[in-house]
């Protein structure tokens, strides 16, 4: 039997001159291994994506991170040169491509720049620079070259009981590696909170009333897929919710 498929957007990034559609390796991997399905990279365009098109032909998505930010003027805020960089194609793909997946019932893994997708594609906000505020740990990425050490697992969250994760990771606490510098400010009328650190920073949230699993986190559970037990088995639920998809529209 043929793997389902998965539909991660793009980003837009400049290289020596050049434009290119990429997508991060990790999230590809991830996946390929995690969640044992076949990534499909949707390009990040302003205009032209015909998002029923694209999710006529996959099982899920996968909204993962980037370096870019969320346009603030998309949750009513003016932006400023601190708020960025900043992917209008990333944009314009992402959001609708979330909140039509949700109203399909196609399966949904939003990670890092991903959650905050989700949280601005239903009505929520995001603050940024977050390590500024009173009592907000500094969330952001070791500046260190070694990949390993930047996004190694050093941060507790609790994850709620009863939450919709709480099968999935366990109850309680639990270690991850959450890089952040922007968060949910406030939280999207349709979205639970289902993890929070110890500062009180939203990590992770599902969609009330959703008609498959439709789970956002903050950090990066496709980093450590191969070795780490919450994030193997992040990605397996998602993988599983997939496949279940995939079956009942056979």
């Amino acid at each position: 039997m043929s793997k389902p498929v998965v539909a991660i957007p793009c980003d837009f990034r400049e290289f020596d001159g050049n434009v290119w559609q990429v997508a991060a390796h990790q999230y590809v991997r991830a996946a390929v291994e995690g969640a044992g399905v076949m990534p499909f990279l949707i390009p990040a365009l302003e205009t032209g994506n015909d998002i029923d098109e694209i999710l006529d032909r996959v099982d899920g998505v996968l909204a993962s991170g980037a370096r870019s930010n969320v346009h603030p003027s998309l949750y009513g805020r003016q932006a400023t040169d601190a708020d960025g960089p900043f992917d209008p194609g990333r944009d314009a793909t992402s959001l609708p491509l979330i909140r039509r997946a949700l109203d399909r019932g196609i399966p949904l893994l939003a990670i890092c720049r991903g959650i905050q997708e989700l949280n601005v594609a239903l009505g929520g906000t995001l603050a940024t620079e977050i390590q500024d505020q009173p009592g907000i740990w500094d969330h952001r990425k070791p500046d260190v070259p070694e990949l390993d050490v930047a996004y190694g697992i050093r941060q507790d969250v609790i994850v709620e009981e009863g939450s919709c994760l709480a099968p999935v990771l366990g109850a309680g606490r639990i270690r991850v590696n959450s890089l952040h510098r922007q968060a949910i400010a406030a939280t999207a009328p349709r979205l639970a909170v289902e993890a929070v650190a110890d500062d009180g920073t939203i990590e992770a949230v599902s969609v009330i009333g959703a008609k498959a699993f439709a789970v956002g986190v903050q950090w990066h559970p496709e980093y450590w897929v191969r070795t780490d037990v919450p994030s193997a088995s992040l990605f397996k639920a998602f993988g599983d919710a997939v496949r279940a998809y995939r079956e009942a529209k056979a």
